[in-house]
């Protein structure tokens, strides 16, 4: 229904409506998205592994239905609401994968709930007691849930920390009526942006060792997990090589945030991937000798990671500044041709994909110079 597209929703497929959209917008490049798509799903094809896209980047059913019909197994969501909300929006959606553990009450009956709605849905586990949880409720709802054990890679956020832990965990889940053992997961969050490519290539190939030693241990003990999911969009190409993974879990691949961009060169060479998202800008004053004020402030941006990247509609040593709430400031001496003038429009490249997502109802989806979609962002918010 137009009036859930926003106050832009009129505008779609109008030539240059690109630059009426009301600001401050979330922009998405078509062309750009589709080539990062295309380029990621024949990267893992070609390698022989799968790929399980995290929809915690895009929290989209739009996003994910096109994943799935590049040839994903299904995706990943961090939290239970992601994965309900991405469900009501598209019940087609299979495979999905939950990330985080789950173990109150409220939250394993919603689990099994959506267990049964959904097709192959799966999720992590790190704790005997979580175990014990999930199995009586799968067992009282007539269902048999595939589980996954919970690696730490080193992060000590979540995770099993070590490899008889682990063997004990899986041997638990395997041997309960109501669960199966479906595999590993092993992420290494705290490797994806570590800037040298050789330091991120080592620290993940030793990573990756001891996690092959868990899966060979798994092996000898009759419970050789199916699944080895994990990997980032900072460490895929890595991954790959270590011929670890079964599947990659990586998603901030499809938009390339300033903090993604800064490593994303595979083994040193070109960029796998193009920036595809920015937050669109309009000047609203212009009276400061050496910058001008814009419409996208703190509730615009993730803030916890570098600025804002300033790529058009300024001179080109523009720099952004959080200014407030609703307010930024982009760097423009009076007199330089180059400085914008009001209601001048910005694009400005987001910090960190994942959270800016979330401050947004909705994708304003471009080609060019117009607006061809919106796309709702159903998962915006659902952290529960």
């Amino acid at each position: 229904m137009a009036s859930d597209l926003g106050p832009s929703a009129a505008l779609i497929g109008a030539a240059g409506s690109r630059a009426l959209v009301a600001t401050p917008a979330l922009v998405l490049d078509l062309d750009a998205f589709e080539a990062n798509l295309a380029r990621m799903a024949a990267l893992a094809a070609a390698a022989g592994v799968g790929l399980r896209p995290h929809a915690k980047t895009h929290k989209s059913a739009t996003v994910a239905r096109r994943q799935m019909a590049a040839g994903a197994l299904g995706i990943c969501c961090a939290k239970l609401g992601e994965a309900e909300a991405l469900v009501e929006a598209a019940p087609e959606l299979s495979g999905i994968l939950l990330t985080s553990p789950v173990v109150t009450e409220g939250s394993v009956a919603r689990l099994v709930a959506l267990a049964k709605r959904t097709r192959g849905l799966m999720a992590v586990v790190d704790h005997p007691r979580a175990v014990a949880a999930l199995g009586a409720a799968a067992v009282a709802a007539g269902i048999r849930l595939p589980l996954l054990v919970d690696l730490d890679m080193g992060l000590h956020r979540t995770g099993v920390a070590d490899r008889q832990g682990a063997l004990s965990l899986a041997r638990q889940v395997a041997e309960h009526p109501g669960l199966a053992f479906a595999g590993v997961q092993a992420y290494a969050g705290h490797l994806q942006h570590i800037a040298e490519h050789d330091s991120r290539r080592s620290l993940s190939l030793a990573a990756l060792d001891d996690v092959r030693g868990t899966v060979a241990a798994l092996g000898e003990a009759g419970l050789a997990p199916g699944i080895v999911t994990g990997s980032g969009t900072g460490t895929f190409a890595i991954d790959l090589e270590a011929g670890v993974f079964t599947e990659l879990q990586c998603g901030s691949y499809l938009f390339m945030d300033v903090e993604y961009d800064a490593v994303g060169q595979v083994g040193g060479g070109p960029q796998a991937f193009a920036p595809a998202l920015f937050v669109e800008a309009t000047v609203i004053s212009a009276n400061a000798p050496h910058f001008v004020t814009v419409d996208a402030g703190l509730k615009a941006f993730a803030t916890e990671g570098p600025k804002p990247l300033v790529l058009a509609g300024a001179p080109a040593e523009a720099q952004y500044f959080f200014m407030g709430d609703e307010h930024g400031a982009v760097t423009a001496s009076e007199g330089d041709p180059a400085r914008p003038p009001l209601a001048g429009r910005l694009l400005l490249q987001v910090p960190h994909c994942d959270p800016t997502v979330n401050l947004y109802d909705r994708y304003h989806v471009v080609q060019g110079d117009t607006l061809v979609d919106i796309w709702p962002i159903e998962a915006r918010g659902r952290s529960q």
